[in-house]
């Protein structure tokens, strides 16, 4: 049975953890993830989930649109600050878009503070477009961050790979590759700001346990995989003869 989930962090919480100098760090190993997995977007219409607005800058200036919602419990603040916001408040589980909207979908602490995430998840395969990609930031359940609230990684539901896997099979995606990321504590300390990218090396090199996140690429599935079973055949028979005694006709 899944744990309870905590409130979840105010936008300015978040806001202000993203501006801090272990904020800074965090952004740029997730963000890395992220737009690997992304890759080209131009002329793709984009829809970040949760507080995604620290990693679509880039998208937002080569994407054919983009869209930030985020849930009222949370809040909302706008951006970009110049030009038009793209920003909403939206239930994300009842998300204000038509079927098939986005091309792909970009969640950051979204899954982990929803009380049921296979209904979130149901709401982006609605709005994906056929063979859209969903791209997920999740905290790791093995992992120091999301053992420490001082961090925005360690509030809500962490996952492990195993339980990530199964929710995207019963919500029909496919997870088309995966990485961890933030192996370095997080801690503020300055040695291990500056230290961060050795640890991240050595994280990756060993494909070490306790990253703070996985971030996944998974893409919708069109129709739900159907379990083949084996058909026994049975082998034909000929017919047995009949013996009729000698001067009986046959």
């Amino acid at each position: 049975m899944p744990e309870p989930v905590p409130m979840r962090l105010d936008v300015n919480d978040l806001r202000t953890f993203y501006a801090s100098p272990l904020g800074l760090v965090t952004h740029r190993f997730v963000a890395k993830a992220i737009d690997g997995f992304l890759g080209s977007v131009s002329g793709l219409r984009i829809l970040g989930l949760g507080y995604v607005t620290p990693y679509l800058g880039p998208v937002h200036v080569i994407a054919e649109r983009t869209l930030a919602f985020m849930p009222a419990t949370q809040g909302v603040v706008n951006w970009p600050a110049t030009g038009r916001s793209v920003t909403a408040l939206a239930d994300p589980t009842m998300l204000p878009l038509p079927e098939a909207a986005v091309d792909r979908v970009v969640l950051v602490h979204a899954l982990e503070g929803v009380e049921s995430p296979s209904e979130l998840l149901a709401e982006v395969w609605r709005v994906l477009t056929p063979g859209g990609r969903m791209i997920l930031v999740v905290p790791n359940r093995t992992g120091v961050w999301a053992r420490r609230d001082a961090t925005p990684f360690g509030h809500g539901q962490p996952y492990s790979r195993s339980q990530l896997s199964r929710l995207m099979r019963e919500t029909l995606f496919s997870p088309e590759d995966w990485t961890e990321t933030l192996y370095m504590p997080p801690v503020r300390s300055r040695l291990m700001l500056q230290s961060a990218s050795t640890w991240e090396w050595l994280g990756t090199s060993l494909s070490l346990p306790f990253a703070g996140v996985h971030v996944i690429d998974a893409t919708k599935q069109l129709y739900r995989p159907v379990a083949v079973q084996q058909v026994r055949r049975v082998k034909a028979r000929m017919p047995s003869p009949i013996l009729v005694p000698a001067g009986q006709p046959g």
